[in-house]
């Protein structure tokens, strides 16, 4: 047996397209790369056990380019060409660029989170600053004015204006106004009153403050223009 010869399957065909079809009178064909019997069958309007019969063949399986087999009559010349693989550099460019959309997408999808982790972050902070306020307001509401106070300097009319008018600016006149640590009609330190927010330790807190670092009211109205505070 020559062993440059090809064993052809007749169930197998591999890269190989029909190209050109000519008709042509022969009563033989020779076998091409690719064929098996059925196709020469086919081709040639016979069939399997004919061709067998025909040229005594053991094996309807074992067949070899270039071999003559008898088909007596009518026969088809196809011509085959093989089939061109995708190259592997096109193959390697589309993975790539399969792996470029993935990643942008990916990358897309983390930053929506991040977005949304930082728009649930700030509406918790904002829960909280709102819970802390009104918490003070609750506090500050809690203090209750149990009488009038009682002016504990004497003065003229100037030391009473502007007495009151700092305390218009600093609480609109309320006792229970808070803000922070300041709290009461003249916004003091909660340390100043150590504990007490009745009016009348209010009046008295806020004459001693005044008198020791201003010497008067009216110097503190005129700090307090001065600075926006007292």
């Amino acid at each position: 047996m020559n062993l440059n010869k090809v064993l052809l399957s007749a169930a197998t065909v591999v890269g190989f397209t029909a190209a050109t079809v000519a008709t042509a009178n022969a009563d033989t064909v020779t076998v091409n790369a690719g064929d098996t019997l059925s196709h020469i069958a086919l081709r040639n309007n016979t069939t399997v056990e004919a061709l067998q019969q025909l040229n005594n063949l053991e094996n309807i399986n074992l067949i070899f380019p270039g071999q003559k087999i008898e088909v007596g009559g009518q026969t088809q010349t196809v011509e085959q060409t093989p089939v061109v693989a995708a190259q592997p550099a096109q193959t390697a460019q589309a993975d790539q660029t399969q792996q470029v959309a993935q990643a942008q997408a990916k990358a897309a999808v983390e930053a929506q989170q991040a977005a949304q982790a930082q728009a649930a972050a700030a509406a918790q902070a904002q829960q909280a600053a709102q819970a802390a306020a009104v918490q003070q307001a609750a506090q500050g509401q809690s203090y209750t004015v149990t009488q009038q106070p009682t002016t504990s300097t004497a003065g003229n009319g100037d030391e009473t204006a502007a007495r009151e008018w700092i305390a218009g600016k600093e609480s609109g006149g309320s006792y229970t106004v808070t803000n922070g640590q300041y709290i009461g009609k003249y916004q003091l330190s909660a340390s100043y009153l150590n504990g007490d927010y009745s009016a009348e330790n209010q009046e008295r807190v806020a004459n001693n403050y005044v008198s020791s670092r201003y010497g008067s009211w009216t110097n503190a109205k005129q700090h307090w223009l001065q600075n926006g505070w007292y």
